[in-house]
């Protein structure tokens, strides 16, 4: 009789220090329709999800779980130097690469977002991670590079995508051949390449197929982003920074099912998708489905939207 094969296992690794916001409920609804789009090819296997926060408990990312979703969170990156929770974190992620490098086909992998991405920057030493003059915060334009372009995590985007950005860091003047040397590559940048009308910032990268990581936040769903939007502190500050029109424009790019609420239904999901058929067939599992995911329909969009009539419609593109 063939043995049962082995359970996934997800780590969520939460970089929000205690502090209670939007992005774990974001991420656990992630889980969720992933879990429900697994069962169409394996109906009986078991998910163990599991969560660690080591900036305020202290404790040790779990290792031996298949996938890691590390979050973002307040703060300084700078602050977790010389920590037992950020020495925990560099030894990880030095052992993600290591593990990729001796086995692909059956290794660990993490999606780092923001805090993380700025940690992971940080530890690699592929480019400075500074605090910009001001916080940046919306969604707002995300340009792909010419690896991104070709790289499954961006690809289905094109030249650009519409994320949620809440950021007070950067990381700026990479270093590209240490990147490359770590067979990783640039996918994403706040312009467009050869330009720096938007901001000079790094906003995406790879090493080998261990660490996939962003500045900026995939997991963001409508939900959240209205919740944010409902504060009235909060469209002031914007519309302080950015002005009435910029306002206007996101608001329409937020009711766009092809901008935020594909990114949220794609980037995540698709990296889930491609990281368990990397090591299904050394689990025992059956391989998922791999294509783009259906967007947030019109229908649902519609009942998102009902309590914010005010929201103008999307522009033509």
């Amino acid at each position: 009789m063939r043995p049962a094969p082995p359970p996934l296992k997800v780590c969520f690794i939460d970089m929000n220090a205690g502090v209670e916001n939007q992005a774990m409920r974001c991420l656990q609804s992630v889980i969720a329709r992933f879990e429900s789009e697994l069962r169409e090819s394996n109906p009986t296997l078991p998910i163990e999800v599991s969560t660690v926060s080591p900036r305020d408990t202290l404790d040790p990312i779990p290792r031996g779980h298949d996938l890691y979703i590390a979050s973002g969170g307040p703060g300084a990156p700078l602050e977790g130097l010389g920590t037992p929770w950020y020495e925990d974190f560099r030894r990880f992620s030095d052992e993600l690469v290591a593990a990729h490098d001796r086995d692909p086909g059956d290794a660990s992998a993490m999606f780092a977002i923001c805090y993380s991405y700025e940690l992971v920057s940080m530890h690699l030493g592929i480019a400075d991670v500074v605090q910009r003059d001001g916080r940046k915060f919306g969604v707002m334009p995300v340009y792909t590079t010419t690896a991104g372009r070709h790289h499954p995590l961006l690809a289905p985007f094109g030249d650009r995508l519409f994320a949620f950005e809440h950021r007070n860091w950067e990381v700026v003047n990479l270093d590209e051949k240490r990147l490359t040397a770590m067979n990783g590559a640039v996918l994403a940048r706040e312009s467009r390449e050869g330009r720096g009308d938007k901001g000079e910032a790094v906003l995406a990268f790879n090493v080998s197929e261990a660490i996939e990581t962003v500045q900026f936040h995939p997991e963001a769903d409508l939900a959240g982003i209205f919740n944010w939007i409902d504060r009235p502190e909060q469209q002031k500050a914007f519309v302080d920074s950015y002005g009435d029109l910029t306002f206007e424009r996101m608001l329409k790019t937020i009711k766009n099912p092809e901008r935020v609420a594909r990114v949220h239904h794609e980037v995540i999901p698709g990296w889930m998708r491609r990281r368990f058929n990397a090591i299904y067939a050394e689990r025992g599992w059956e391989p998922m489905p791999y294509g783009p995911v259906e967007a947030l329909s019109g229908a649902d969009l519609s009942v998102l939207l009902g309590a914010h009539p005010d929201i103008p419609s999307a522009p033509s593109l």
